[in-house]
């Protein structure tokens, strides 16, 4: 009977650490959590970035036409000024 009763006792242990264990592995680490917040975070961070690229971008690009204005204008009053002076 103390056999049994030790059998049992030890098949009950091994059950409940068995369903303990694998209810702990289903269970996300912080890793994973942080991985899973990014990841859907991920779609405000592409637009706040792509606003932070726009925002820059346009000046650069108005600064570009108008060093390309400029340019022109120097080669314009270079030309003139070699004229004026053959």
């Amino acid at each position: 009977m103390a056999m049994k009763k030790s059998r049992y006792s030890f098949t009950v242990v091994v059950g409940v650490l068995t369903v303990l264990g694998l209810s702990g592995c289903s269970q996300e680490t912080p890793a994973e959590k942080a991985k899973a917040a990014a990841a859907s975070g991920s779609a405000a961070t592409q637009a706040a970035g792509q606003a932070a690229v726009d925002a820059i971008k346009t000046p650069m690009d108005n600064a570009r036409q108008v060093e390309g204005t400029l340019e022109q204008s120097a080669e314009q009053t270079a030309a003139k000024i070699k004229e004026a002076t053959q």
